[in-house]
């Protein structure tokens, strides 16, 4: 039977390699890439995909991408686009998925970090924007706030994060309110400036324009 998106959140091998995948990533000092954010990605995905008045196929697939994007972190956080788009079809084609929907979803998995990916298509777009607009608190891992690096920063400061999709204005914005006792809006740009870029572009993939507003300022 073809696999849909609560099937795919309930495999015991995808969480497994996203689990695995947190756990090296925690030791190395990232912030957290568990099921939690998986789950988030997967769901803003879709609903942008949805809001944007894209087909119910559409939106299962972003889904399903948006959920196992990051479970080649299980082998190395380099490169762990491509080796996820790997392990990615190794699983799936053990299932009754169409092979052009496998490749849709490796496809966007492959293509979702910002040093070597960009949006090719409607579901690497809505993942992309998905995965890089989950900026938040709860993700920092490190329980050390005396030895934050600025990644750790930002999401800490993050007090609200929201992702808003206008489609009658051909626009996606992302709202951000930060602590700028603990990050400045240039201490986000500085880490996050290749990731808005790519936002843009997705976005663009997607016939929108994409809009950055933080603390009540708007930045792109």
């Amino acid at each position: 039977m073809k696999p849909d998106y609560s099937q795919i959140r309930k495999n015991e091998e995808i969480n497994a390699l996203i689990e695995k995948g947190n756990e090296t990533l925690r030791e190395l000092g990232y912030t957290e890439h568990s099921r939690k954010h998986a789950a988030k990605t997967a769901e803003t995905a879709g609903r942008i995909l949805k809001e944007l008045g894209y087909g119910k196929h559409k939106v299962e697939l972003a889904k399903i991408a948006g959920y196992m994007h990051d479970i080649g972190n299980s082998i190395n956080r380099h490169d762990h686009a491509h080796s996820g788009a790997i392990l990615a079809y190794q699983i799936l084609k053990e299932t009754d998925m169409p092979y052009r929907d496998i490749l849709a979803v490796t496809t966007a998995i492959g293509h979702h970090d910002e040093e070597t990916g960009t949006a090719v298509d409607e579901v690497s777009a809505a993942l992309i924007l998905a995965d890089k607009t989950d900026v938040r608190r709860n993700r920092v891992q490190n329980t050390n706030a005396a030895s934050f690096d600025i990644h750790d920063r930002v999401n800490y400061a993050a007090l609200s994060s929201k992702l808003i999709i206008h489609k009658e204005k051909g626009m996606i914005q992302m709202e951000l309110e930060l602590d700028d006792s603990i990050c400045t809006v240039m201490d986000y740009f500085e880490i996050f400036l290749k990731r808005m870029i790519m936002c843009r572009r997705a976005a663009e993939r997607l016939k929108c324009k994409f809009k950055l507003v933080a603390n009540g300022s708007k930045l792109c």
